[in-house]
């Protein structure tokens, strides 16, 4: 998806800056899902952040030319256990969200690439440097930190947040080897497609043991995130068509400068000294991820 499409020029500086949007629209997500935690219920949210999702990624399809061709799949069993993976992580992440604050819950998020190398040598045979396996070590020293602060205020759920956020990190990097091996023959549009609406499927199962009835104002929170999130999958789609993904990867982390943003205007918080350290450590474990495995070479689809 992306590429050979023949819509706009390919220009490094346009993807970055499309990569760019993507972490600033994936972390307004995050916000808006934080605020919708506190009237509703995660089944709820996911529902509404992939159903409202498949509006954007299929405009975008149908855009590319590509709609409904790439909803054909013959391998849905694949796309099943991937949607079915992919929820349950998404569902961590707004557990997450619920009990911390936007810049901590997306920090243990940043620990999904650094994950994604150890199991993909043990369940693909890749191989990785000692760099890499510096950088997972780097990572747990500041979840540690993070469980750290969260021990210094009981009571409020810190630590549920936490671990919540270290599962959503675990499940992310089982997806992203999963789709790793699913992008040698389905299309990026296929596989985002059948994620939201298994998602959303899975979401709407939760309804039986009671949904509350959103406000207009929650539900303008709702449609919110799932607009940004499925707008922040075109934006990454279409940056890695014009830049090579090694170029891209570092952009990523800008998304933690709008995540403390957010937490000051939208809740005013900022993450505690021992909070801090622990973003400062799994960022840097993430930033030492990707230059330990950057190599030039052909573009690749983005896995989120």
């Amino acid at each position: 998806m992306g590429e050979g499409r023949g819509m706009t020029s390919r220009t490094p500086l346009t993807g970055i800056g499309l990569r760019l949007l993507a972490a600033c629209l994936i972390t307004a997500m995050s916000a808006m899902v934080a605020v919708a935690t506190r009237e509703v219920g995660l089944g709820q949210i996911v529902f509404w952040r992939s159903a409202v999702a498949l509006v954007p990624i299929c405009a975008y399809m149908a855009l590319c030319r590509e709609f409904p061709a790439a909803i054909a799949t013959r391998r849905p069993g694949l796309h099943l256990t991937r949607s079915l993976f992919g929820a349950l992580s998404m569902a961590l992440s707004f557990l997450s969200l619920a009990y911390l604050p936007v810049a901590n819950a997306q920090a243990l998020g940043y620990l999904a690439p650094v994950l994604t190398l150890p199991l993909a040598a043990w369940l693909l045979g890749e191989r990785i440097g000692p760099a890499v396996w510096g950088a997972a070590a780097l990572g747990f020293a500041g979840v540690a930190l993070m469980l750290g602060a969260a021990l210094e205020a009981p009571g409020q759920g810190a630590l549920i947040g936490v671990a919540a956020g270290l599962g959503y990190a675990i499940t992310m990097a089982f997806v992203r080897v999963h789709i790793k091996s699913m992008t040698t023959s389905e299309r990026p549009a296929t596989i985002a497609f059948w994620f939201a609406a298994v998602s959303a499927l899975a979401g709407l199962a939760t309804l039986p043991f009671g949904w509350n009835a959103p406000s207009g104002e929650m539900m303008i929170w709702l449609i919110g995130a799932g607009l940004t999130g499925g707008l922040a999958h075109v934006a990454a789609t279409e940056a890695v068509a014009r830049a090579p993904v090694a170029v891209l990867a570092p952009f990523d982390f800008t998304g933690l400068v709008w995540a403390l943003g957010f937490d000051a205007v939208l809740f005013g918080v900022m993450p505690d000294e021992l909070g801090l350290a622990g973003v400062a450590a799994i960022t840097g474990a993430a930033l030492m991820v990707t230059f330990a495995t950057w190599r030039p070479g052909p573009r690749g689809a983005p896995s989120r």
